[in-house]
């Protein structure tokens, strides 16, 4: 339809449509927004976790090792 066909009633009620639609996407633009600053949190504590435990893995590999070396050093003191 060309704007110039449109009655007074048609064009407000595309107006209204397409304000609908512009809702709907701000609505998901939030949405979507919200569920990035999520992720984004989720993923900088996963990465805290994954760190702390890579640290904790090492001190107890460090450890073992340590232990693995006295004993080997009492067996070739006895």
């Amino acid at each position: 339809m060309l704007v110039n066909d449109m009655t007074q009633t048609e064009y407000i009620l595309e107006l209204k449509n397409l304000e609908n639609k512009l809702d709907q996407l701000i609505e998901q633009y939030t949405a979507v927004k919200n569920e990035n600053n999520s992720l984004k949190s989720k993923q900088e504590m996963l990465v805290k976790e994954k760190d702390s435990l890579l640290e904790k893995t090492n001190l107890a590999k460090l450890r073992v090792e340590a232990m693995i070396n006295r004993l080997k050093a009492m067996e070739y003191g006895s």
